[in-house]
């Protein structure tokens, strides 16, 4: 069960609202290089195809800051410009397009060189993202806390909020990323319980895709149960196409993307006489750009078949050499093994 979502405030990011119970966004971060812009813009367009929600971009000097203009061109996806150390790239971000600027308040400089950075986000309407990572935290917090402690994390977190709230700044989203997936629960806990401002949630360095997903699911997905979380990223060594489709099947593993199917599936035995493993990878690649809230059943028998998957809206359940397609239970015809897939499609269609 999904606990009460966390209230928090709405921000607009582009024309899209994070916060404010507004839907649970997924994105990525592009990987090219920065002078590389057409690739920069084709792998945005492939991820905006996969299902991102957010992209954002690393802007390491002012060279790069054309890739704003060129994505927000190219895309319709609001774009992010990551910032390090530098305020002059973030203002030249903000007066290039970018719909939100990412960086840590406290590596910035001094305090007027934030308070410009806030000053040229607000006339613009344009929020910022304070990330907060566990191994780049403040020396005075490591030797309060005894370490990068999720204390310490929320506490700075909650430091560079109060920066950017002194010069009259609230467009703020936070994130408290750790590769310790533990860690990363407890700081967005911490974190949850001090402020209202949307909440980004990630297991930053998190590995390749294998342990990367599994990382990820457990620390977004336990927030998110929990009802904490506005906007989602996994971080993964791999395609950042990959983190979408990891982003969006965690949300449908919680049932919290409301436009996309469900696939249930059983692990198949000995009682098993059709190709289910090739039939299911089908089905779940024949419904990668399915927007029907449905659940769909790809079962092994008749043991696993329309009786165990009587909630699903539509499925099969093989036989030998033939299977049946059941809707909410009932069985509405038998189909050979060779039509399998292209049946159970079609009878999606349908719905």
């Amino acid at each position: 069960m999904i606990h009460t979502r966390r209230k928090s405030r709405a921000v607009t990011v582009g024309g899209l609202t994070v916060g404010g119970f507004a839907p649970i966004t997924v994105q990525s971060m592009l990987n090219k290089l920065p002078d590389d812009v057409a690739g920069n813009v084709a792998q945005a367009l492939a991820l905006q195809d996969a299902g991102c929600q957010i992209v954002r971009v690393a802007v390491p000097d002012m060279p790069a800051v054309r890739l704003i203009g060129a994505l927000k061109n190219a895309v319709s996806m609001p774009v992010v410009a990551d910032i390090h150390f530098d305020y002059r790239l973030a203002i030249a971000c903000a007066e290039a397009g970018a719909d939100k600027i990412r960086l840590n308040p406290g590596n910035i400089g001094s305090s007027d060189r934030v308070k410009a950075v806030a000053d040229a986000c607000r006339v613009r309407g344009i929020p910022i993202r304070i990330g907060v990572n566990s191994g780049s935290l403040e020396r005075s917090l490591l030797h309060k806390h005894g370490g990068a402690t999720p204390e310490a994390m929320a506490e700075s977190a909650m430091r560079h909020a109060r920066l950017l709230e002194r010069y009259d700044f609230n467009d703020i989203v936070i994130s408290i990323k750790s590769s310790d997936v533990a860690k990363m629960i407890c700081a967005y806990e911490h974190t949850a319980e001090l402020c209202d401002y949307p909440l980004h949630l990630g297991v930053t360095e998190a590995g390749t895709y294998r342990m990367g997903v599994v990382k990820s699911s457990i620390g977004i997905g336990s927030l998110l149960q929990k009802g904490i979380g506005d906007t989602i990223r996994v971080s993964l060594t791999d395609d950042p196409v990959r983190e979408i489709e990891a982003g969006r099947d965690i949300l449908r593993a919680l049932n919290l993307a409301g436009d996309c199917p469900q696939i249930i599936s059983c692990p198949t035995c000995g009682r098993t006489k059709i190709d289910l493993i090739g039939a299911v990878n089908s089905v779940e690649k024949r419904l990668a750009g399915c927007k029907k809230a449905i659940t769909v059943a790809v079962m092994g028998c008749a043991v696993n078949g329309p009786g165990e998957a009587s909630a699903a809206d539509v499925g099969i359940a093989g036989g030998d050499g033939c299977a049946v397609l059941f809707k909410k239970g009932e069985i509405v015809r038998k189909v050979p093994e060779d039509r399998i897939v292209d049946e159970l499609m079609n009878e999606i269609e349908r719905l």
